[in-house]
């Protein structure tokens, strides 16, 4: 084990074709938005390096990038360390996320044909499996595709693409209360497709609110007894 707290051999090594920068920072995004990395740890250029396979360069570019995004700090004399997203930042961002996502499901019920049941039926199979197996990584996973779904469904190219630029946080900030909100959270999947196909727009948006303001209550209370 080293001291980034990833097991040795666990991050493939990178192919070398394409600018070796920006996989480096692409997989040490997934590395953080995933708690591979958590929150406070400490980065070690030369480990990180090791474990995927590149020179310290690219390593270091891409915490450079990392930071200037927020997701990584750059501490004088100290190196860089996992960005600890405070309460206030968790819950800008959730609340950005309540209300997109409320506006997209209203949009997807409006523009929803005869078929939509169908498009969603082996996600949430899929979700639900993932949740009875405790397969975490693969629930939080199945959980980004079907909120990525959403967006795409409401027609509106641009809260879509506002959509892609949270959805990273989103899983950063999803992934320790994935358990709790486990069953739960599918149900209200559920929930949430039956009033897309009923074309109800304004249960769908309600029902989207309701579930993402269930997320964001439940990351606040997430270290709470």
């Amino acid at each position: 084990m080293l001291s980034t707290g990833l097991p040795q051999g666990a991050v493939p090594k990178l192919e070398r074709p394409g600018p070796l920068r920006d996989r480096v920072y692409e997989a040490l995004l997934e590395l953080i938005t995933t708690r591979a990395l958590q929150p406070g740890q400490h980065l070690v250029e030369s480990e990180l390096a090791g474990h995927l396979g590149v020179s310290r360069q690219p390593v270091r570019e891409a915490l450079q990038r990392l930071n200037t995004e927020g997701w990584v700090d750059l501490r004088p004399a100290q190196g860089a360390f996992v960005h600890e997203p405070t309460e206030a930042e968790a819950d800008q961002l959730l609340t950005v996320r309540t209300l997109l996502e409320a506006e997209a499901a209203r949009l997807a019920a409006a523009n929803a044909d005869d078929g939509i049941l169908e498009a969603f039926e082996e996600l949430l199979l899929r979700g639900r499996s993932a949740v009875a197996n405790q397969d975490i990584a693969g629930a939080v996973a199945l959980n980004s595709v079907f909120h990525a779904k959403i967006m795409e469904l409401s027609g509106n190219a641009v809260l879509a693409e506002l959509g892609r630029q949270v959805e990273s946080r989103v899983r950063w900030l999803y992934t320790p209360v994935a358990r709790t909100r486990g069953e739960l959270s599918w149900k209200e999947h559920e929930q949430l497709v039956e009033a897309i196909a009923d074309r109800d727009e304004e249960r769908a948006a309600w029902l989207m609110r309701m579930h993402t303001e269930h997320t964001r209550h439940s990351y606040h209370e997430r270290d709470r007894s």
